[in-house]
């Protein structure tokens, strides 16, 4: 059960809720598909082209779906708490970044960028067949996903931003969306999985 407002955590409450919008998984999407399209471009309009489609098919449309689920009832909010409801969202987040994937190779996208849609899609994959059983934060995967390979394209120092990943774990904790060990374990297989995935592909 999600916690409440009441009592003298409510303060640590609303700061958790707030990291948890401020780094949801579709705005570290949409904020990574972006950066590493303009990055890996030959010049903007190409960059600008390729950071509209990832970021559309990986974080418009699956937060889109959520969205349009969470108004019309279907689930509780676009973070779907209850972990059996999350598997339809999922699904229909795996398809999209599927059919991203796919424009992103017959469309001669950047090769950086087309490992950093593979490595989503397998990831958000294994999420999904997790999630069948166990309720895994994404929030926490994307986040720790993020972190590794943003640090794996732009340079080292970007590891620094693992304590974001700390944060967005404890948000989800404080809210009572997650156990520790389910913050953990998205954490790990953001990191693991991919991080270690995109340094292959890459």
């Amino acid at each position: 059960m999600a916690a409440t407002e009441e009592g003298p955590q409510a303060a640590g409450i609303r700061l958790a809720r707030i990291v948890a919008e401020v780094f949801a998984p579709a705005v570290l999407v949409c904020a990574v598909t972006v950066a590493i399209a303009l990055a890996s471009s030959p010049d903007l309009p190409a960059g600008l082209l390729w950071a509209l489609v990832s970021a559309g098919f990986c974080s418009g449309i699956p937060i889109w779906f959520l969205a349009r689920g969470a108004r019309a009832g279907r689930w509780d909010t676009h973070h779907v708490r209850d972990r059996e409801d999350r598997i339809l969202p999922l699904t229909v987040a795996v398809g999209s970044v599927l059919l991203g994937l796919v424009i992103l190779v017959f469309g001669g996208a950047p090769g950086a960028l087309v490992s950093l849609v593979t490595t989503m899609l397998v990831c958000l994959t294994a999420a999904t067949v997790v999630t069948k059983w166990w309720k895994i934060s994404m929030h926490a995967a994307i986040a720790a996903g993020t972190v590794a390979i943003t640090a794996l394209t732009f340079g080292l120092w970007w590891w620094l931003a693992t304590s974001v990943v700390t944060l967005v774990g404890w948000s989800r904790v404080v809210t009572g969306d997650h156990t520790p060990a389910q913050a953990i374990g998205g954490a790990v297989l953001g990191t693991a999985l991919g991080g270690g995935l995109y340094a292959v592909l890459l």
